[in-house]
Formats: structure tokens, sequence, C-alpha cells
């Protein structure tokens, strides 16, 4: 019996051979999918997995990583990352980069073998010599926020279906085009907002959207503060070995390098990310937007608010350290995110309750009584899509051709909202959005932050 796990050069033939043999009997196949990866023809046999792909090996990637090792039917053939290996993430004792994460990967399948020895996972250090492969079914983002457009169209344009890390854009043009090469190319998009697999969260918005706290009134997205970074005066570091400085900057203006730029602390740039406005922020706007049924739409209305704090003048950090701004959806209900404790989830009040859900206590919805937090919800009642686990939910997708609990539409409804809510505390001031358009009304610096230039060569 041969092991379950192949290498790079076994993948490649199964996968052609595989494609050959469905161009075969696609005639006879009326009911099939018109478009499906070669690994999926099958059950679990070496040549029928979804050959997936990891293009980011940071601080997320010790989450999404060993998730997809878990999946049966998929096997992780490649990791890419600019980092070769480095200190320097989220906490002093990780270690991450391309090489510790094809370790990990050869390790994981090393101990399925019979042999005891796996070395089928290559790594990379450009994401398009992975798109180059044709055995790749699938890629996992897990890339600085501003690479996620650029990473996703050329994946799509390549033929590969892919798990996209929140916040799904850096900006609302880069979400527009995402959507635009996801349907071009028919492929699938699962946005990594995880909570809409949590069944917690699900329950909090069924109950919700089932009335048990009257008229909503209001919604409240809970996030992290941040600091302001280095102080003025901090200097240019010297680019570390083994990692590719100006690749990881790709279409970002040229700045000099920091350790507190890169890596873990991208995400206080706002040449690269948001702040926690769209970091913890996705996620808690994101379960907003499920419990009022707004997936299709967002908020007509944005507007800073007094407790915004943005790092002083000089400090290397240029997001928001404290975030606060409210919004208003077209039917009165109001929306506020901002910066308090316990740092992250979703209030949402009505007019006879309101429900919860926070870091403080993930196993439970929160509830004003008993009475809301114990009701039954009947089977003729709203019932929410249900997923379990949102890598599978994925992979099922990629099998079914149907969207998963996130697809591409919803993921960048949730980061518009981060985004218009970023431009109207930097700009100080009362903005009105039109949802459909997704433009500000007459304001046209406000829809010059709509987008932002590319450094060359690169372009979407």
């Amino acid at each position: 019996m041969p092991d379950r796990f192949e290498t790079h050069s076994q993948v490649k033939e199964n996968s052609r051979l595989t494609r050959r043999r469905w161009i075969a009997t696609a005639g006879a196949a009326i009911a099939a999918p018109a478009i499906v990866p070669s690994s999926v023809l099958g059950a679990n046999a070496p040549s029928n997995r979804i050959n997936v792909a990891l293009i980011g090996c940071g601080n997320q990637s010790r989450a999404d990583l060993p998730s997809m090792l878990r999946q049966p039917d998929a096997q992780v053939v490649a990791v890419c990352d600019v980092n070769r290996g480095s200190d320097g993430y989220a906490r002093p004792e990780h270690f991450l980069g391309r090489e510790p994460a094809q370790k990990k990967v050869n390790e994981y399948y090393a101990q399925k073998t019979r042999s005891g020895e796996f070395k089928g996972c290559d790594a990379y250090a450009d994401f398009r010599d992975v798109l180059a492969r044709e055995d790749v079914d699938a890629v996992m983002i897990v890339l600085p926020d501003h690479w996620h457009a650029l990473a996703t169209i050329k994946a799509c344009e390549a033929g590969k279906d892919v798990y996209c890390q929140k916040p799904m854009s850096l900006t609302i043009h880069d979400g527009q085009q995402m959507i635009k090469a996801v349907r071009k190319h028919e492929r699938i998009l699962q946005t990594g907002s995880q909570y809409r697999s949590n069944s917690v969260v699900r329950r909090m918005c069924e109950l919700v959207r089932n009335g048990r706290i009257g008229e909503v009134k209001r919604a409240v997205s809970i996030i992290n503060g941040s600091g302001a970074g280095p102080a003025p005066g901090w200097s240019e570091m010297p680019v570390p070995a083994g990692f590719d400085y100006d690749m990881w900057l790709g279409p970002a203006p040229m700045a000099p390098y920091h350790i507190d730029r890169c890596l873990y602390r991208f995400r206080f740039h706002q040449d690269y990310s948001g702040g926690q406005v769209t970091n913890t922020g996705a996620h808690a706007t994101d379960i907003v937007q499920w419990a009022l049924g707004k997936d299709g739409t967002g908020p007509v209305e944005f507007e800073n608010q007094e407790g915004t704090v943005w790092p002083p003048q000089g400090h290397l950090y240029t997001t928001a350290m404290k975030a606060h701004f409210r919004a208003r959806y077209a039917d009165g209900i109001e929306f506020v995110c901002r910066t308090q404790d316990p740092g992250f989830g979703a209030r949402i009040e009505g007019t006879e309750g309101w429900v919860q859900f926070t870091v403080n206590n993930m196993k439970e919805v929160e509830a004003s009584s008993d009475a809301i937090k114990n009701s039954v919800i009947g089977p003729d009642e709203i019932h929410l899509p249900v997923s379990k686990n949102h890598y599978r939910n994925f992979l099922d997708s990629v099998k079914s051709r149907k969207d998963p609990i996130e697809p591409v539409e919803v993921g960048h409804r949730t980061a518009s909202i981060c985004h218009a809510g970023n431009i109207a505390m930097r700009l100080n001031r009362k903005l009105q959005w039109d949802p459909n358009a997704e433009r500000f009304l007459d304001d046209d610096q406000a829809n010059e932050m709509l987008q932002r230039p590319y450094r060359k060569p690169w372009q979407l």
C-alpha cells in the first residue's frame, strides 16, 4: 500500500492524469459542475485530494496551517513567504517563515507514513511560483492586508480557489476588483472570518433575527486598542538576511525598513492595514452584519467620535490607537465601533433587551435576561446556515462549487464598513455613504481614499 501523502512530482503527475480522465468523461457527466479541480473527483485517494498551498507563513498561519493539515481530503503541497524564517512576530517565542512552515508540514505528514519520513512540501519565496503549479487547486492567502487583492486576483486568474484572511481587502476598490475576479473566473473564495462558523455566534444572531430582543436599535463592535510604536527619532534598521523586504512591500510605497513595520505589526500602518478597526474590528463587525441581516448592504452615514486617538506625530505607527466611530443604517439602526474592554466582541441592543458575544465568555450567549438567553428557536423560525469548521466549509465548497459561509461579496461588505469608518475618523467629519454605488456623497476627498496607488511595477 502506498503512503497516503505524496511528493511534488507524484502529485503533479496524478493531477495531470486525473485532469485528462475528467476531460475524457466530461460529456457523460451532464450533472457535474462545469469547473472542478482535479483533486475532488473522488474520495481521499492520493490522486483525488484537494492540493492546497499556504501563501503567507506569519502569525495567523499558526492557526490556519494546522487547521488545514487536519482536513483528511486536503494535502498542503507548498508554503510561501518572503521571510525565510525569523523572530519578531506577535510573541518573542514565535519563530516563523517559509522554512519553519515547511518543516511543520513535513513533520506532520511524516507521522502518517510507514517510513516516518516525508519531504513532499515545497517552500517558495514568490507566490507567483506557487500559482504556476498546475497541481495546486487552492491557496490560503495569509498575507498582510495590502497583498490580499493582488494575490487573490492572480490566484483566480491561475484557476485556484482562495481562502483569504480577513479583512478581505486594504481598500474598498481592492475589494470590488476581488469580487470581479472571483466571479469572472468562477472561483470559490472563503473570507477568513471564522466566527461565521461559531455555534455561539450563530445562536446570538438567530436570537436577533427572530425578534427576541425586540426592534433592534443599536449594534456595537468592540475592538482592541494599540500603541504608537517607536517614538520620534526612530532609525532605519538593516534588512535581515533571508527577508525580501522589497517583495514584502510589494504594491505599498517604499519606506525605510524597521522590524516594527513588518511581520505582525504591519497592521498598525495605514499603508498596509487599517489598525484594530480592520483586525478585531473585522470579526466584530462581521458578527454585527450577520445578526442584522445586512450582508448585502451597509450603513448610509459614518461619523468620527471624540474617543478616537491617533499616534503622536513622528511615531512609527499611523493607525488609530483608540478607535471610535458611529454609523447609521437606512432603517435607522445605529452602529458603533469603539475601543473598549474586553477588547473583542459584538453587542446588539433592542427595545426588549440585548445579547452579546465577547472574548470574556465565548462559550455562551450573554443576554439581558434568562428568557432571552434560553429562548428556543422553533423549527419554523429563521435558522442561519450552519458551518462547524471554517476550513471544512471552504473545502466542501471547493467540491460542490457552491458559495461558502463567507463568500467574497459578504467579506467585502464587512471590510467596507471598516474602511469607511477609518476614512470618517481620519477626516473627522460626518460622511454620507451610498452602499449601492459604494461612493461617498458630495465628498471628493473621501472618495479619493477609496483606492490607493500601487507602487510600480505592481498593478491590479
